[in-house]
Protein backbone atom coordinates (compact mmCIF):
# COMPACT_ATOMS: atom_id res chain seq x y z
CA UNK A 1 0.00 0.00 0.00
CA UNK A 2 2.66 2.14 1.06
CA UNK A 3 4.64 1.65 -2.46
CA UNK A 4 1.14 2.48 -4.74
CA UNK A 5 0.78 5.46 -2.84
CA UNK A 6 4.12 6.99 -2.73
CA UNK A 7 3.93 5.74 -6.80
CA UNK A 8 0.74 7.79 -6.99
CA UNK A 9 1.87 10.52 -5.77
CA UNK A 10 4.98 10.14 -7.73
CA UNK A 11 2.80 10.40 -10.90
CA UNK A 12 1.00 13.09 -8.96
CA UNK A 13 4.04 14.93 -8.88
CA UNK A 14 5.29 14.67 -12.24
CA UNK A 15 1.92 15.43 -13.76
CA UNK A 16 2.15 18.82 -11.73
CA UNK A 17 5.72 19.71 -12.75
CA UNK A 18 4.66 19.04 -16.68
CA UNK A 19 1.77 21.50 -15.84
CA UNK A 20 3.79 24.07 -14.28
CA UNK A 21 6.61 23.94 -17.25
CA UNK A 22 3.58 23.78 -19.52
CA UNK A 23 2.43 26.93 -18.00
CA UNK A 24 5.48 29.13 -17.48
CA UNK A 25 6.10 27.84 -21.16
CA UNK A 26 3.22 29.42 -22.00
CA UNK A 27 3.38 32.39 -19.88
CA UNK A 28 6.95 33.55 -21.15
CA UNK A 29 5.68 33.18 -24.91
CA UNK A 30 2.84 35.35 -24.33
CA UNK A 31 4.73 37.85 -22.30
CA UNK A 32 7.85 37.78 -25.18
CA UNK A 33 5.28 37.83 -27.90
CA UNK A 34 2.56 39.71 -26.57
CA UNK A 35 3.19 41.72 -23.36
CA UNK A 36 6.87 42.06 -23.30
CA UNK A 37 9.55 44.72 -25.45
CA UNK A 38 9.39 44.38 -28.77
CA UNK A 39 12.23 44.19 -31.52
CA UNK A 40 12.23 47.94 -32.60
CA UNK A 41 15.55 49.40 -31.62
CA UNK A 42 14.28 52.83 -32.81
CA UNK A 43 11.00 55.05 -33.20
CA UNK A 44 9.32 53.71 -36.49
CA UNK A 45 6.66 54.51 -38.47
CA UNK A 46 4.32 52.77 -40.21
CA UNK A 47 1.68 53.45 -42.41
CA UNK A 48 -2.01 51.94 -42.43
CA UNK A 49 -3.74 52.33 -45.50
CA UNK A 50 -7.85 52.39 -45.98
CA UNK A 51 -9.58 49.39 -45.81
CA UNK A 52 -6.01 47.25 -45.05
CA UNK A 53 -7.27 44.30 -42.57
CA UNK A 54 -5.20 43.56 -39.69
CA UNK A 55 -3.63 40.66 -41.48
CA UNK A 56 -2.52 43.36 -44.03
CA UNK A 57 -0.99 45.74 -41.58
CA UNK A 58 0.76 42.83 -39.38
CA UNK A 59 2.79 42.42 -42.44
CA UNK A 60 3.85 46.18 -42.93
CA UNK A 61 4.15 45.99 -38.85
CA UNK A 62 6.82 42.81 -39.66
CA UNK A 63 8.48 44.34 -42.52
CA UNK A 64 9.32 47.68 -40.44
CA UNK A 65 10.98 45.79 -37.40
CA UNK A 66 7.59 46.65 -34.91
CA UNK A 67 6.55 42.62 -34.20
CA UNK A 68 8.61 39.68 -34.66
CA UNK A 69 6.19 37.90 -36.74
CA UNK A 70 2.71 37.85 -38.81
CA UNK A 71 1.68 34.89 -37.63
CA UNK A 72 2.18 35.53 -34.17
CA UNK A 73 1.00 38.86 -33.57
CA UNK A 74 -2.61 37.90 -35.56
CA UNK A 75 -2.67 35.13 -33.23
CA UNK A 76 -2.46 36.51 -29.50
CA UNK A 77 -3.76 39.68 -31.02
CA UNK A 78 -6.76 37.09 -31.90
CA UNK A 79 -6.90 35.31 -28.26
CA UNK A 80 -5.91 38.61 -26.24
CA UNK A 81 -6.59 41.96 -28.26
CA UNK A 82 -9.40 43.55 -28.55
CA UNK A 83 -11.69 43.55 -31.35
CA UNK A 84 -12.17 46.92 -32.37
CA UNK A 85 -11.32 47.54 -35.83
CA UNK A 86 -7.65 48.97 -37.13
CA UNK A 87 -7.53 53.10 -38.07
CA UNK A 88 -6.24 53.95 -41.55
CA UNK A 89 -2.51 56.26 -40.40
CA UNK A 90 0.53 57.10 -39.95
CA UNK A 91 1.30 55.66 -36.32
CA UNK A 92 4.89 56.27 -34.80
CA UNK A 93 6.20 52.88 -32.88
CA UNK A 94 7.94 53.81 -30.19
CA UNK A 95 11.03 51.11 -29.22
CA UNK A 96 10.93 48.01 -28.03
CA UNK A 97 7.03 49.22 -28.08
CA UNK A 98 4.64 46.11 -27.26
CA UNK A 99 2.92 43.75 -29.67
CA UNK A 100 -0.36 44.38 -27.16
CA UNK A 101 0.41 48.59 -27.39
CA UNK A 102 0.85 48.20 -31.26
CA UNK A 103 -2.80 46.95 -30.90
CA UNK A 104 -3.94 49.16 -29.12
CA UNK A 105 -2.24 52.14 -31.03
CA UNK A 106 -3.21 51.07 -34.22
CA UNK A 107 -6.81 50.89 -33.22
CA UNK A 108 -6.66 53.94 -31.38
CA UNK A 109 -6.56 56.31 -34.58
CA UNK A 110 -3.80 58.39 -32.67
CA UNK A 111 -1.64 59.22 -35.78
CA UNK A 112 1.63 60.81 -36.16
CA UNK A 113 0.51 64.47 -36.52
CA UNK A 114 2.66 66.76 -39.30
CA UNK A 115 1.93 70.19 -39.31
CA UNK A 116 2.08 72.89 -42.81
CA UNK A 117 1.69 76.65 -42.06
CA UNK A 118 0.00 79.13 -43.81
CA UNK A 119 1.24 82.51 -42.69
CA UNK A 120 -1.14 85.38 -42.39
CA UNK A 121 -0.66 87.52 -45.39
CA UNK A 122 0.49 84.51 -47.51
CA UNK A 123 -0.75 84.71 -51.05
CA UNK A 124 -1.80 81.98 -53.23
CA UNK A 125 0.77 81.48 -55.93
CA UNK A 126 2.82 80.75 -52.46
CA UNK A 127 -0.13 78.80 -50.57
CA UNK A 128 0.63 76.38 -53.73
CA UNK A 129 4.24 76.16 -53.45
CA UNK A 130 4.18 75.45 -50.33
CA UNK A 131 1.27 72.39 -50.68
CA UNK A 132 3.05 71.49 -54.26
CA UNK A 133 6.90 70.72 -52.30
CA UNK A 134 5.60 68.83 -49.39
CA UNK A 135 7.14 65.53 -50.14
CA UNK A 136 4.97 63.88 -48.00
CA UNK A 137 1.43 64.56 -49.84
CA UNK A 138 0.49 63.27 -53.03
CA UNK A 139 -1.42 64.13 -55.83
CA UNK A 140 -2.16 67.30 -58.15
CA UNK A 141 -3.39 70.66 -56.75
CA UNK A 142 -5.18 73.15 -58.29
CA UNK A 143 -4.76 76.99 -57.95
CA UNK A 144 -6.52 78.17 -55.36
CA UNK A 145 -8.52 81.77 -55.59
CA UNK A 146 -7.30 84.29 -53.68
CA UNK A 147 -7.93 84.80 -50.48
CA UNK A 148 -9.49 81.49 -50.26
CA UNK A 149 -7.50 80.55 -47.94
CA UNK A 150 -7.56 80.95 -43.80
CA UNK A 151 -4.17 81.24 -42.75
CA UNK A 152 -2.69 78.95 -39.88
CA UNK A 153 -1.53 75.40 -39.25
CA UNK A 154 -3.15 72.40 -40.31
CA UNK A 155 -1.98 69.07 -39.84
CA UNK A 156 -1.89 66.50 -42.24
CA UNK A 157 -1.16 62.56 -42.46
CA UNK A 158 1.53 61.13 -44.48
CA UNK A 159 0.32 60.69 -48.26
CA UNK A 160 -2.50 62.41 -48.16
CA UNK A 161 -3.60 64.27 -51.19
CA UNK A 162 -2.49 67.53 -51.71
CA UNK A 163 -6.41 68.51 -52.38
CA UNK A 164 -7.83 67.39 -49.03
CA UNK A 165 -5.55 69.54 -47.54
CA UNK A 166 -6.48 72.97 -49.48
CA UNK A 167 -9.87 72.10 -48.92
CA UNK A 168 -9.83 72.05 -44.82
CA UNK A 169 -7.22 75.81 -45.07
CA UNK A 170 -10.68 76.89 -47.89
CA UNK A 171 -13.60 75.45 -45.57
CA UNK A 172 -11.65 77.17 -42.77
CA UNK A 173 -11.76 80.50 -44.47
CA UNK A 174 -15.60 80.08 -45.50
CA UNK A 175 -16.25 79.30 -41.73
CA UNK A 176 -14.15 82.23 -40.12
CA UNK A 177 -15.82 84.71 -42.70
CA UNK A 178 -19.23 83.27 -42.28
CA UNK A 179 -18.58 83.78 -38.36
CA UNK A 180 -17.43 87.01 -38.79
CA UNK A 181 -19.63 88.50 -41.66
CA UNK A 182 -23.26 87.81 -38.64
CA UNK A 183 -20.89 90.48 -36.39
CA UNK A 184 -20.23 93.19 -38.51
CA UNK A 185 -20.44 96.74 -37.32
CA UNK A 186 -22.61 99.19 -38.79
CA UNK A 187 -19.59 102.20 -39.60
CA UNK A 188 -18.21 99.02 -42.37
CA UNK A 189 -17.68 100.49 -45.61
CA UNK A 190 -18.25 96.74 -47.22
CA UNK A 191 -21.37 95.59 -48.88
CA UNK A 192 -20.27 91.64 -49.29
CA UNK A 193 -18.29 88.90 -48.20
CA UNK A 194 -16.14 89.37 -51.59
CA UNK A 195 -15.43 92.85 -50.65
CA UNK A 196 -14.71 92.30 -47.17
CA UNK A 197 -11.79 89.25 -47.91
CA UNK A 198 -10.53 92.29 -50.52
CA UNK A 199 -10.28 95.16 -48.13
CA UNK A 200 -8.89 92.58 -45.28
CA UNK A 201 -5.99 91.54 -47.69
CA UNK A 202 -4.77 95.04 -48.02
CA UNK A 203 -4.91 95.99 -44.16
CA UNK A 204 -3.21 92.34 -44.36
CA UNK A 205 -0.44 93.54 -46.65
CA UNK A 206 -0.42 97.20 -45.37
CA UNK A 207 0.79 96.46 -41.48
CA UNK A 208 2.09 93.81 -39.67
CA UNK A 209 1.50 95.20 -36.02
CA UNK A 210 -1.94 93.43 -35.06
CA UNK A 211 -2.99 96.23 -32.88
CA UNK A 212 -2.79 98.75 -36.20
CA UNK A 213 -5.04 96.58 -38.22
CA UNK A 214 -8.56 98.40 -36.79
CA UNK A 215 -7.21 101.57 -37.41
CA UNK A 216 -5.94 100.59 -40.95
CA UNK A 217 -9.16 99.56 -41.78
CA UNK A 218 -10.71 102.82 -40.11
CA UNK A 219 -8.21 104.65 -42.87
CA UNK A 220 -9.40 103.11 -45.93
CA UNK A 221 -13.04 102.87 -44.74
CA UNK A 222 -12.64 106.78 -44.72
CA UNK A 223 -10.97 106.52 -48.32
CA UNK A 224 -13.50 104.40 -49.73
CA UNK A 225 -16.62 106.26 -48.15
CA UNK A 226 -15.91 109.90 -49.35
CA UNK A 227 -14.71 108.37 -52.56
CA UNK A 228 -10.85 109.04 -51.95
CA UNK A 229 -8.22 106.14 -54.02
CA UNK A 230 -7.10 104.26 -51.48
CA UNK A 231 -3.37 104.42 -52.92
CA UNK A 232 -2.33 101.12 -50.71
CA UNK A 233 1.07 100.04 -52.75
CA UNK A 234 0.52 96.09 -52.58
CA UNK A 235 -2.20 96.68 -55.18
CA UNK A 236 0.45 97.75 -57.70
CA UNK A 237 2.60 95.16 -56.97
CA UNK A 238 -0.10 92.38 -57.08
CA UNK A 239 -0.65 92.39 -60.84
CA UNK A 240 3.12 92.45 -61.89
CA UNK A 241 4.06 89.19 -58.74
CA UNK A 242 1.01 88.34 -58.09
CA UNK A 243 2.01 88.63 -54.23
CA UNK A 244 5.36 87.77 -54.51
CA UNK A 245 8.07 90.15 -53.65
CA UNK A 246 9.02 92.52 -55.91
CA UNK A 247 11.96 92.77 -54.68
CA UNK A 248 13.14 96.62 -56.01
CA UNK A 249 11.59 100.44 -55.49
CA UNK A 250 8.33 100.73 -57.23
CA UNK A 251 8.62 102.58 -60.14
CA UNK A 252 6.58 105.47 -61.51
CA UNK A 253 5.25 104.09 -64.63
CA UNK A 254 4.02 101.18 -62.35
CA UNK A 255 2.48 103.70 -60.08
CA UNK A 256 0.63 105.45 -62.80
CA UNK A 257 -0.64 101.91 -64.22
CA UNK A 258 -4.69 101.29 -65.11
CA UNK A 259 -5.32 97.61 -64.10
CA UNK A 260 -7.91 95.98 -61.78
CA UNK A 261 -6.14 95.92 -58.59
CA UNK A 262 -3.86 99.58 -58.72
CA UNK A 263 -5.76 101.54 -56.54
CA UNK A 264 -3.34 104.94 -56.93
CA UNK A 265 -5.22 104.65 -60.59
CA UNK A 266 -8.39 103.80 -59.57
CA UNK A 267 -10.96 104.74 -56.89
CA UNK A 268 -12.48 101.95 -55.27
CA UNK A 269 -11.98 98.29 -53.77
CA UNK A 270 -9.55 96.09 -56.35
CA UNK A 271 -11.20 93.25 -58.47
CA UNK A 272 -10.64 90.81 -56.07
CA UNK A 273 -8.42 90.07 -52.70
CA UNK A 274 -4.41 90.53 -53.34
CA UNK A 275 -3.28 88.08 -50.83
CA UNK A 276 -4.85 85.52 -48.34
CA UNK A 277 -5.57 87.80 -45.42
CA UNK A 278 -6.13 86.48 -41.57
CA UNK A 279 -9.02 86.73 -39.19
CA UNK A 280 -8.15 89.35 -37.86
CA UNK A 281 -7.39 91.42 -41.06
CA UNK A 282 -11.15 90.43 -41.62
CA UNK A 283 -12.35 91.08 -38.11
CA UNK A 284 -11.00 94.60 -38.88
CA UNK A 285 -12.41 95.31 -42.33
CA UNK A 286 -16.10 94.23 -40.71
CA UNK A 287 -15.40 96.81 -37.67
CA UNK A 288 -12.90 99.31 -38.18
CA UNK A 289 -11.66 101.98 -35.85
CA UNK A 290 -14.12 104.97 -35.86
CA UNK A 291 -11.45 107.50 -36.78
CA UNK A 292 -11.38 110.86 -38.46
CA UNK A 293 -7.70 110.01 -39.91
CA UNK A 294 -7.24 109.59 -43.87
CA UNK A 295 -3.56 109.15 -44.11
CA UNK A 296 -0.76 107.02 -42.44
CA UNK A 297 2.91 106.82 -43.30
CA UNK A 298 5.42 104.51 -41.58
CA UNK A 299 6.79 105.23 -38.11
CA UNK A 300 10.29 103.52 -38.81
CA UNK A 301 9.73 101.41 -36.16
CA UNK A 302 7.54 98.86 -37.56
CA UNK A 303 4.23 101.01 -37.30
CA UNK A 304 3.03 103.87 -37.96
CA UNK A 305 1.43 107.73 -37.72
CA UNK A 306 -2.10 108.35 -38.54
CA UNK A 307 -3.19 111.98 -39.97
CA UNK A 308 -6.24 113.46 -40.75
CA UNK A 309 -5.35 116.13 -43.41
CA UNK A 310 -2.50 116.46 -46.26
CA UNK A 311 -0.38 119.33 -44.03
CA UNK A 312 0.27 116.45 -41.15
CA UNK A 313 1.00 113.50 -43.24
CA UNK A 314 3.46 115.20 -45.80
CA UNK A 315 5.81 116.26 -42.35
CA UNK A 316 5.37 113.07 -41.00
CA UNK A 317 6.53 111.57 -44.59
CA UNK A 318 9.49 114.18 -44.47
CA UNK A 319 10.60 112.84 -40.97
CA UNK A 320 10.36 109.32 -42.61
CA UNK A 321 12.76 110.04 -45.07
CA UNK A 322 14.79 112.04 -42.89
CA UNK A 323 14.67 109.11 -40.60
CA UNK A 324 15.56 106.87 -43.57
CA UNK A 325 18.61 108.88 -44.76
CA UNK A 326 20.07 109.31 -41.09
CA UNK A 327 20.16 105.29 -41.32
CA UNK A 328 21.77 105.47 -44.49
CA UNK A 329 18.44 103.83 -46.54
CA UNK A 330 16.77 105.19 -48.57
Amino acid sequence: MAKRRSSARGGLGCLLLIVIIVGGAMWLSVYRNWRGPGPATHHTTVVIPPGATLAAAARDLEHAGAVRSTTGFLRFARYFGSGAPIRAGEYEVAPHMSAKDILALIQSGKTVQRMITIPEGMPSIEVFDRLASEKLLTGKLPMPPEGSVLPGTYSFQRGEPRRAVLKRMQDAMTQTLNHLWMTRKANTVVNSKQEALTLASIVEKETGVPEERPMVAGVYSNRLRTGMRLQADPTIIYPMTKGKPLGRRIKLSEVRAKNDYNTYAMTGLPVGPITNPGKASIAAVLAPAQTDAVYFVADGKGGHVFSTNLQDHNANVQRYYNLRKAEGTR
